[in-house]
């Protein structure tokens, strides 16, 4: 079977009658000019770069790999998809042309492939699964074999049978994949910080978990301690001494995890953060404190933030901001 690629009909599909009117799929990215004549990647980054001087660095492979596959992977004899959000269904054909510049075919994008078009799916008749997957969040993406040879039989009138009980594991597949990427990406975003900022973010988490916090001056090493405690002068227990490190790439040592140990009063609490982690031997000399340290690597510091969102104060946000995602209930 063919490759299946997917191609967004514009921003909320807005352009999808134009799709099948003018029998072709489009791509914007309107500052670069007709690209027939571009023949490698190179040659693409070069016209992209004079396209786009200030695309964000972080955008820039993106629609890079978007153009690219539009411009050079897909072929004549591919089978393409595009979703109506009004209608909930998916127009499905085949490509039949090259690679063409034909600004005024289809309105705002000039980049063109001619497509025979097949007819249309109704998004309630996939299953979760491949409606997960035909969710058009990205310009151009390319389906699994499973969900196309899906969509071809339901567009030959085989309405497959997705037993209940299938259906509501799948979409609980998807819901905590949907998560773990959430979570992942947050985690992105906390590393993203610079040294003071990462204190700052700390030092606001201690304050949704409850805590008073006082950040001192930074030290010769970079370090900065968070003194968090019930009252915020450090007078009432249990007081938290923290000491915050922003080294992703260096793992604490058990030497580290001692000076800090050696610097804590019988009566306090020491909290070790490390965004680049700690080695087995770092975390055998916590544990084995007298008095009680706990450390606190990138994935648990992205957790405890994630958990305690709803009571992160405005400075938090400010550093890491989060949206709820919003999921039907079962």
């Amino acid at each position: 079977m063919a490759k299946l690629w997917m191609v967004r009909a514009g921003e909320g599909g807005y352009l999808i009658e134009d799709f099948e009117k003018a029998a072709c799929v489009a791509v914007g990215w309107v500052e670069m000019k007709d690209l027939s004549k571009v023949q490698s990647e190179e040659e693409l980054e070069a016209e992209f770069d004079r396209a786009y001087p200030h695309e964000k660095r972080t955008a820039r492979p993106q629609s890079l790999a978007g153009i690219g596959k539009f411009r050079f992977v897909m072929q004549k004899g591919d089978a393409v998809i595009s979703y109506d959000p009004e209608k909930r269904e998916y127009l499905y054909g085949q490509i039949v042309g090259d690679y063409s510049y034909e600004p005024g075919r289809v309105p705002d994008y000039a980049h063109v492939r001619s497509v025979d078009w097949k007819g249309h799916v109704s998004r309630d008749d996939l299953s979760p699964g491949a409606r997960s997957t035909l969710s058009p969040w990205q310009t151009i993406t390319q389906p699994k074999q499973e969900v196309h040879e899906e969509v071809v039989s339901l567009l030959h009138g085989e309405k497959g049978i997705v037993k209940a009980e299938e259906a509501q594991e799948e979409a609980e597949d998807i819901y905590l994949n949907l998560r773990e990427k959430a979570f992942e990406f947050t985690k992105d975003m906390i590393s993203k910080l610079s040294w003071d900022e990462m204190q700052q973010l700390v030092a606001a988490l201690l304050r949704a978990m409850g805590y008073k916090t006082e950040v001192s001056p930074g030290g010769a090493d970079r370090g900065k301690d968070i003194i968090a405690s019930p009252d915020g002068l450090g007078l009432e227990q249990p007081r938290i001494k923290v000491e915050v490190k922003h080294r992703l790439r260096e793992q604490m040592s058990a030497s580290a995890v001692r000076s800090f140990m050696a610097a804590l009063q019988p009566s306090d609490r020491g909290l070790y953060v490390s965004t680049g982690g700690f080695s087995k031997e770092a975390r055998y000399e916590a544990e084995r404190s007298a008095i009680p340290v706990t450390l606190i690597d990138l994935d648990r510091l992205a957790r405890l933030f994630v958990d305690n969102y709803a009571k992160v104060d405005s400075e938090g946000r400010g550093l890491v901001a989060l949206t709820p995602i919003l999921w039907p209930a079962s």
